[in-house]
């Protein structure tokens, strides 16, 4: 698989790192230092192209590569507001876009555990809900994507709740999410239903960024000849 690496950071070298490791190549490393390089001639000399870079940036990274026919497949966090406009962009152009919020299969499964046990929660009004999610201090958004579609999923499965915030917040039809930044953290969520009796929790912890590569190579690899917008659902069957 000839892969197009958009975004040179601790991601985009690990994902650079196992690629090679499992036999394939890098023919395009986009970084801060060479933004012109990433045009349609360069792109189609790979058969797919994976970015992970920053808010700001992403949507114009991912609609260049939908443009020039290269399959994408996107980590960034912090833009989904505009994906629904990429979603018409790859309909335009027939082109294949993938997009996780984390590409970790154990986050994925974790996930589905999240809807499935709001679904249970949704007969217990009981029980408050408070989602915490920790990451490195270089992580530029909060709350992250993880913890967002976290909520959503919640949102997806409890009636009562309608939104969340980044904060505390005792509204019965709010999520509070509370975010924190401590060096070194490869990324922690936590999903907490407290009651004056018990409480419950499920948690997923992150150990190293190899999981969240692999699965992003998994998910180039499973684009490459597909058409349309895509996501880990779709990929693992869930």
């Amino acid at each position: 698989m000839k892969i197009a690496l958009i975004g040179y950071g601790k991601m985009g070298k690990t994902i650079e790192k196992m690629a090679l490791e499992q036999g394939h190549s890098v023919t395009l490393i986009i970084d801060v230092h060479n933004p012109e390089d990433l045009n349609s001639r360069n792109l189609q000399k790979a058969e797919v192209a994976i970015e992970f870079t920053r808010p700001e940036s992403a949507f114009n990274n991912i609609l260049k590569c939908i443009e020039a026919g290269v399959p994408v497949v996107s980590g960034t966090t912090g833009w989904i507001h505009r994906k629904e406009e990429l979603e018409q962009q790859c309909n335009t152009y027939d082109g294949a876009f993938f997009y996780a919020s984390n590409y970790s299969i154990g986050v994925n499964i974790f996930f589905a555990l999240n809807r499935f046990l709001a679904h249970m929660m949704n007969t217990q009004p009981q029980y408050a809900i408070e989602l915490e999610e920790i990451h490195h201090t270089e992580k530029l958004d909060a709350p992250s994507g993880t913890a967002i579609t976290l909520a959503e999923g919640i949102m997806s499965e409890i009636a009562q709740k309608t939104d969340w915030v980044n904060e505390s917040n005792e509204a019965n039809h709010i999520i509070p999410i509370i975010s924190k930044r401590i060096p070194k953290v490869k990324g922690t969520h936590q999903i907490n239903y407290r009651s004056a009796i018990d409480d419950l929790e499920i948690k997923h912890v992150a150990h190293t960024r190899e999981g969240f590569a692999k699965g992003a190579i998994q998910a180039a690899q499973w684009i490459i000849g597909k058409k349309g917008s895509f996501g880990m659902k779709d990929m693992l069957g869930f």
